[in-house]
């Protein structure tokens, strides 16, 4: 892989962040806590549980360590600190987020932070295994996992698919649930 390809995948990444800037900038703190009946999740379980796992990501990617930390949670007012992949619906139907400018402050950071691993890491070490196969409990039955060529998920496959293919699915899904709160999608 070389640098055409960093290029692309920054772009690509940039994209994606875009809609959720233009997504959140759209929305009211009443609009993402909503809940619409029991069993569809608000739109803050989406964003809470995106930018978790990107901010967690980014560490196992080869890039700088998380920014959540006590202070980010305490100022984010969350109503369950966690991202939930391994929590049921029924739990992260609880999800709200308490301070959305603090949310969209950390957003901003956590969206920075990985456009920046991106655009300065060397493109030699795309084809890296960052988990080799087989893979154990947890990485056996993920997405990741299907796309992992012969040795294992390569850092490419892991910034593609846990930040980048990841943050596209909830996106579909938040554009999907500002229609429930009387608002339209984004893209064309």
């Amino acid at each position: 892989m070389d640098a055409d390809y960093r290029s692309s995948l920054l772009r690509r990444m940039k994209a994606m962040h875009s809609l959720y800037y233009d997504a959140c900038a759209t929305m009211n703190l009443d609009q993402v806590n909503h809940v619409e009946r029991e069993g569809v999740l608000p739109i803050a379980f989406s964003l809470v549980h995106q930018v978790l796992i990107e901010d967690g990501s980014l560490l196992f990617a080869g890039g700088s360590a998380p920014q959540v930390d006590d202070d980010w949670l305490g100022r984010l007012g969350l109503a369950i600190n966690d991202h939930g992949k391994a929590k049921t619906v029924n739990e992260m139907m609880h999800q709200r987020i308490g301070d959305y400018v603090a949310f969209l402050e950390f957003q901003r950071l956590v969206f920075d932070s990985t456009e920046s691993f991106i655009a300065t890491m060397d493109p030699a070490t795309f084809t890296d295994v960052i988990i080799p196969y087989p893979y154990g409990p947890g990485i056996d039955h993920t997405f990741s996992s299907r796309v992992g060529g012969e040795d294992g998920i390569s850092r490419s496959d892991a910034l593609e698919c846990w930040i980048y293919q990841h943050g596209l699915r909830h996106m579909g899904e938040i554009e999907h649930a500002r229609a429930l709160v009387g608002l339209g999608g984004l893209t064309s």
